[in-house]
């Protein structure tokens, strides 16, 4: 199948390009590099022992999108491209629709000038917002609580009616928990640009001496040893669960929505114990108050991609730290941003 990836580059999406290269499916990447690296594809050509076509693009401009897919007329798009940063999309809300909404708006358009029917789209838990019960299954009402949160569901919005418009369309919406981890081979990882914006990230910072210590935020949660679980998915996981995504858009049309994750809550002492032993490092502690919005428990049901895709989570926090160790230490200051190389 030929398959048009954008944001390819970035964390999920690379990892997920490399899975469909080995599947034997031909790729072509779109990203503007604004937060990865073109070096990530390189890596990912090493990997598979296959081409990745590159081209560099900005999802919001919407004449080049065009005349890329006129080039490579695609079977299928998976759509990972789109800011992620909670902190950052409440400082610059119209920046984060500017790019999220607007740039899936004019990847539909380009879609349909060549009649792309499929489209698999990287969404986000957060769409639910505070749990009216645990653990989410996909009919847990939507509240959003952040503007990246609410630019995924505008996304999800748009396309679920982009389907009802056309028949022929089909749509799979995957709604991650929390991405961690990093491929095996210690060549490909997550990439931050800034200060870390999740446990796994600060864990191997600081177990590398650059931070004085791993903030536990909030220990008195009522949960079983008061701090917060959060459902952790190896990033390998994520990238089986677009494959199977994939594969079943063969066979369906309109919108589906599917929970990505372990369906287990992992508390804060448990993944320090677990990267503890990967690492052979001890990361020192410091118990600090909680964070405004920070809730006890997050964590999914993900029965229905079980049932419907053939998907389920293979690999614990032992292999997902173990991994993430692993990048760090082959990688201990990441890739270089193409904007930091010019």
């Amino acid at each position: 199948m030929r398959c048009l990836v954008t944001g390819g580059a970035g964390f999920i999406g690379s990892h997920t390009v490399l899975a469909l290269l080995e599947s034997g499916h031909d790729v072509l990447v779109i990203d503007n590099f604004s937060t990865s690296s073109p070096d990530v594809l390189k890596r990912v050509t090493e990997l598979a022992g296959r081409i990745v076509h590159v081209a560099e693009r900005d999802m919001r401009d919407a004449d080049a999108l065009r005349n890329t897919f006129a080039r490579w007329s695609p079977d299928a798009v998976l759509h990972f491209a789109g800011l992620k940063s909670v902190s950052e999309s409440v400082e610059d809300p119209v920046h984060y629709y500017d790019v999220n909404l607007a740039g899936t708006v004019n990847l539909l358009k380009a879609m349909d000038s060549v009649a792309c029917h499929r489209l698999v789209f990287s969404s986000s838990a957060t769409v639910y917002g505070k749990p009216l019960y645990l653990p989410f299954d996909e009919a847990h009402p939507t509240n959003p609580v952040t503007p990246y949160a609410r630019s995924k569901l505008a996304v999800e919005n748009l396309l679920h009616d982009w389907t009802v418009a056309n028949s022929a369309r089909a749509v799979t919406a995957l709604r991650y928990f929390n991405p961690v981890g990093a491929h095996p081979s210690g060549r490909l990882g997550e990439n931050p640009t800034s200060v870390p914006h999740n446990l796994m990230q600060y864990m191997s910072q600081t177990a590398l001496g650059r931070r004085a210590f791993l903030p536990v935020l909030g220990d008195d949660y009522d949960a079983r040893d008061g701090t917060g679980e959060r459902d952790y998915i190896h990033v390998m996981d994520l990238a089986e669960a677009h494959l199977a995504a994939l594969g079943d858009l063969e066979l369906s049309v309109g919108f589906q929505i599917y929970n990505v994750g372990t369906g287990q809550g992992v508390t804060v002492p448990e993944m320090v114990t677990a990267f503890e032993a990967a690492s052979g490092v001890t990361i020192p502690l410091q118990d600090m108050p909680r964070r405004d919005g920070d809730l006890p428990g997050f964590y999914a049901n993900p029965d229905r991609a079980k049932n419907n895709l053939g998907w389920k989570a293979k690999r614990g926090i032992d292999a997902m730290c173990r991994d993430a160790w692993a990048w760090q230490v082959a990688s201990p200051d990441g890739l270089v941003h193409t904007e930091d190389a010019r």
